[in-house]
């Protein structure tokens, strides 16, 4: 969980993005909705190759211009925020932008809205402002007043009794409160933690993700949390059954997992955000760590294999060697590189990411995580490895294809009989590859 100091100051969260996975050797899934709740139909015809299957990114592309005051619907927008910020310098403003951050989701009081929108950003604020996108719900509230309909104090952890009675849980009544205080027409958005990913039943977390914003996400910090490989939590991956070992639990597919699991609640209706830290978000203790550039990377990478609709960036470290409120602006070392280099991929790739999945198109054997989309008449493919040691990969595509590109990496693979192979070097490996030379499967 995040230090109770910054639950204490804010205790608000963000939004949620979806789409497709195939993973090594599982079915993909296929159910989507749009953006008005109706289900999204298949396009599919029997003219196509058997069991490949045309769909929606979660929510629809339009889902954001419902709202007053939206977040962009351009197919280059792709929503990559940071939590709990301050703008207030112009200068500082500039600094994120350049490390290509485009939302702040949560913002200090004191922060100048209006030197955000002239610096082409956007906000999600806790607090009603003429100038935002969005409104944030409370922060974990799943985590520290339960999955319960009790009377809300109207306090935070650290400043007194939260429900009524003490014991109580009463995480609904917080988040139909803050509900009520958005201002009309907004898009709403929420962050959960454990309670929703681990320890409620379904039948609470559903709630959770489903009666009270428009976007949702939660944070389990994989890489970095001290607890979070116990068999009451990270076990949910093996049922509860018992601890993960390092290599199960330190691994950067599990960001994935995470998403997976809210956008399974959510029923893929709406868009799912995904968390990742960039610095060392619990105070120091033996097993809590500092997360590395390849670490980032690669969480980022599963989380929008798995579907994620936008990304946000957990700016605070309680412990290591950089202790700030603003990690991306304040610390040495490969952080601030690693995002920078991999928003500009997320730019770059935007329309990819709001086209459609084409699922069915590929399959994949070995150690990998892999999501198809279609894009201007191209397939790309989206991988990373699902395993700590890493491992060789190889790859089907019905849709042919001579050849495999992969993207910044300056190298081409041959399509042999629709098949080509890679190495994925360790567990943090990602290749995105766009195939020339082949079809769209008759789409």
């Amino acid at each position: 969980m995040k230090k109770n100091a910054a639950a204490a100051l804010g205790a608000l969260a963000l939004l949620g993005f979806l789409g497709a996975v195939a993973v090594s050797d599982a079915v993909p899934i296929s159910f989507h909705g749009n953006q008005s709740g109706e289900t999204a139909q298949p396009l599919f015809t029997p003219s196509h190759p058997a069991g490949t299957t045309l769909r929606t990114i979660d929510g629809g592309a339009a889902f954001y211009a419902q709202f007053a005051n939206p977040l962009p619907v351009s197919e280059d927008y792709f929503p990559v925020g940071v939590w709990f910020e301050s703008a207030l310098e112009k200068d500082y403003v500039a600094k994120d932008a350049a490390a290509g951050l485009n939302v702040y989701v949560v913002l200090t009081p004191d922060s100048d809205l209006e030197l955000v929108r002239n610096s082409h950003m956007y906000a999600i604020p806790t607090f009603p402002a003429a100038r935002a996108s969005g409104f944030a719900l409370g922060d974990e509230v799943d985590m520290w007043a339960g999955g319960g309909d009790a009377i809300w104090t109207g306090k935070y952890p650290g400043e007194g009794p939260i429900c009524e009675p003490e014991q109580a849980k009463c995480g609904h009544t917080v988040q139909r409160r803050l509900n009520a205080e958005a201002p009309s027409g907004v898009m709403k958005y929420a962050n959960y933690g454990k309670g929703v990913t681990f320890w409620l039943g379904d039948d609470q977390a559903r709630s959770f993700i489903n009666d009270y914003q428009d976007v949702a996400s939660a944070d389990n910090y994989w890489f970095t949390d001290p607890n979070i490989c116990a068999k009451s939590e990270g076990g949910a991956l093996n049922g509860h059954l018992r601890d993960l070992t390092e290599e199960e639990c330190r691994l950067a597919a599990n960001y994935g997992w995470t998403v997976e699991r809210v956008r399974e609640l959510a029923g893929k209706d709406s868009p799912v955000w995904a968390f990742v830290e960039v610095g060392h978000p619990f105070e120091d203790a033996p097993s809590a760590g500092t997360i590395t550039g390849p670490q980032i990377r690669a969480a980022v990478w599963s989380s929008l294999i798995h579907g994620a609709r936008g990304i946000v960036y957990f700016n605070h470290s309680f412990g290591g060697t950089c202790v700030t409120q603003h990690v991306l602006r304040d610390c040495p070392g490969d952080a601030r590189p690693a995002v920078t280099a991999v928003n500009r991929q997320i730019k770059e790739l935007a329309p990819v990411f709001n086209a459609p999945f084409l699922d069915g198109a590929v399959t994949s054997t070995g150690p990998v995580d892999h999501a198809t989309k279609l894009h201007d008449g191209k397939l790309y493919i989206l991988s990373a490895a699902n395993k700590h040691a890493g491992g060789q990969a190889e790859f089907h595509t019905s849709c042919g294809g001579s050849s495999a590109v992969v993207i910044d990496e300056n190298r081409t693979l041959s399509v042999t009989d629709g098949k080509f192979t890679d190495t994925f070097a360790d567990g943090n490996a990602v290749h995105l590859y766009r195939i020339e030379g082949g079809g769209s499967c008759g789409f």
